[in-house]
């Protein structure tokens, strides 16, 4: 499987927030905040990927306190909100860490992710992203977003690095 071959050397995965960790439905409360639903088994990969090294990284294109608040349960001290250039973001990171693009990994599921999707050595999408990011990505989960989508490519990350959880 040409996926288990790109994720063997994973150092850095990175995550779109809207559509990847969520279903991608956005409710308001009365007041306006912004309220989301995140998946536990999703929440869990990301941790097992940080417990054998792997750092994880959050860009969204939105702002959300309900995301900050996810990332500081997960312990993701990376977290990019209201993210223009995600491509850009990324390789500030890497350079950064003295990393190269294909160490890193991205999972999305919008055509606005394409262009991180197509330069990360590794890429993935969920079941229910856009046809055009399901053509051209390495990994298509069998789950939608926002219901265990992202557990899948953090067991695969596993799998392929032999760190199965």
């Amino acid at each position: 499987m040409r996926a288990l071959k790109k994720t063997a050397s994973l150092a850095l995965m990175g995550f779109d927030v809207d559509g990847v960790l969520t279903d991608g439905t956005l409710y308001f409360g009365p007041g306006g905040d912004e309220l989301k639903a995140f998946s536990s088994l999703d929440g869990h990969g990301i941790k097992l990927l940080r417990q054998v090294g792997i750092e994880v990284v959050i860009i969204s294109g939105r702002q959300s306190r309900a995301l900050e608040l996810r990332a500081q349960n997960l312990g993701v001290t990376e977290l990019h909100m209201a993210v223009e250039d995600k491509l850009g973001c990324l390789r500030a990171l890497l350079a950064q860490r003295t990393l190269g693009l294909a160490q890193a990994g991205y999972m999305g599921d919008d055509v606005v992710d394409l262009e991180i999707l197509t330069a990360c050595g590794f890429s993935a999408t969920v079941a229910d992203g856009h046809p055009e990011v399901r053509r051209h990505v390495d990994f298509v989960s069998r789950l939608g977003g926002g219901k265990g989508a992202v557990r899948e490519v953090c067991d695969l990350i596993l799998k392929s690095q032999g760190k199965s959880a």
